[in-house]
């Protein structure tokens, strides 16, 4: 549910190609662009497609590869209503309803009577104390405390299965993150059972302002009640499906996970609705940066903490008992971090900076006297903004919001300040 955001190297490298065009005319992606954005694509691989993929072609989605799957990083069909450029796509998100294709994300589902505890060991979450229908991010950490993925964990109920736990995770961290669980199934034992729920349903994802108004016009369903974070089943074009207000946007939204057979159909019902166009990947990164979030392979990975991605949160109360009869894997590091915060050495932060391109990941950051205190692992111009923004890892002190820093672009340094994020205001929602 939080899931879209690993980026394969190919892909994340044509995205920020689009947005690099993107900053230099901002009206449209250039010809040269668009061109780099197919490139991804490897010589003789087989890509795995989602059941909408005919759609984005139709649409006239510019296809890449996407963590081994072929989607669509932009709509480009001349005079279509769904062709908007990154800067428009990202405005329409945050002004009315966006729908993207998040299918390629891996769903699994687990059942037994040891099922919770299960979860508990392999993630950060507080499974037990979620209310029923009531999800949280997560992380999924290493022996060494630091982050193997980040995912969705929900407490959920079905006629067909009773209570169990649903979980999303990454699509190119999947293959890690399942084998992860079969090593630790062996080394548990228990009632546990894993349904792997991947290419044999629909996820989409619509952001935005008037999303919800839009599923409760089709459903007839009031989702006043239902905060950010809870789901509920509803039914759509004739087929339950499973609904989570929620998003990787900043912005209100649900995710709505839909059976095989009616997943072409469910899809073409959100597009026509009057306050929706698709979008793909590039609104997408450009929506979550603003949004302060993490991309993992990027802002998150298996050598970076919890604490220091500002990320305590995701460690529940009742997981922070050193004395703990089921501890989550990494958590003697963890949990020594949060209670003594000298042992953090770098924090994610967030950087603004006052002038020239863009700095991507990689950039060093540097105090006024060049001395290196960092590295950026995001960077884009802001859509929304229409100012350059930044996010990295940044040694302690130089941290701290209002801190005076520069970063380095292509050999020339320009001043950039730290600030706090998100960088556009978040809307979730809560009943």
């Amino acid at each position: 549910l939080i899931r879209h955001r690993f980026l394969a190297g190919g892909a994340h490298t044509a995205i920020m190609a689009a947005m690099a065009a993107m900053t230099r005319a901002p009206g449209r992606l250039s010809q040269r662009a668009l061109l780099s954005l197919a490139r991804p694509f490897s010589a003789g691989a087989e890509l795995k497609k989602t059941l909408v993929h005919a759609e984005h072609v139709q649409d006239g989605g510019k296809m890449v590869d996407f963590a081994g799957y072929s989607m669509p990083v932009q709509y480009t069909k001349a005079g279509a209503p769904h062709t908007l450029s990154i800067i428009d796509s990202t405005k329409w998100t945050r002004e009315s309803a966006s729908l993207f294709d998040v299918s390629h994300m891996c769903s699994i589902r687990w059942t037994g009577k040891d099922a919770f505890d299960f979860v508990e060991r392999v993630t950060t979450a507080d499974v037990k104390a979620l209310g029923m229908m009531r999800g949280t991010l997560s992380v999924i950490p290493n022996e060494n405390g630091g982050v193997i993925d980040d995912t969705m964990v929900t407490r959920c109920h079905s006629d067909e299965h009773g209570e169990h736990v649903y979980q999303v995770v990454n699509a190119g961290c999947a293959p890690k993150d399942l084998k992860h669980f079969e090593e630790q199934l062996g080394k548990f034992g228990g009632d546990v059972k894993m349904d792997i729920l991947w290419d044999s349903r629909g996820l989409y994802a619509l952001q935005g302002p008037k999303a919800v108004e839009v599923l409760q016009r089709l459903s007839g369903v009031d989702m006043s009640k239902v905060s950010f974070g809870e789901s509920l089943w509803m039914t759509l074009e004739g087929v339950k499906c499973l609904v989570t207000r929620c998003g990787y946007t900043g912005e209100d939204g649900v995710e709505v996970f839909v059976p095989e057979d009616a997943a072409v159909k469910v899809w073409q019902q959100l597009r026509e609705q009057p306050e929706v166009r698709l979008a793909a990947l590039g609104a997408r990164d450009a929506l979550r940066l603003e949004a302060g979030l993490c991309l993992y392979g990027h802002d998150l990975d298996e050598d970076i903490t919890p604490p220091e991605a500002g990320l305590s949160w995701v460690v529940g109360k009742a997981r922070r008992d050193p004395a703990s009869k089921n501890p989550f894997l990494g958590s003697e590091r963890i949990l020594a971090q949060l209670n003594d915060r000298s042992l953090i050495k770098k924090l994610r932060a967030g950087l603004m900076p006052s002038g020239g391109p863009p700095a991507r990941e990689g950039a060093a950051i540097e105090t006024a006297e060049g001395q290196v205190v960092g590295a950026v692992t995001s960077g884009t111009m802001s859509p929304c903004l229409r100012k350059n923004i930044a996010m990295g890892y940044i040694e302690k002190p130089f941290n701290k919001k209002g801190t005076d820093l520069q970063v380095v672009v292509r050999g020339k340094r320009y001043p950039a300040t730290t600030v706090s994020m998100p960088f556009v205001p978040t809307k979730y929602y809560k009943a």
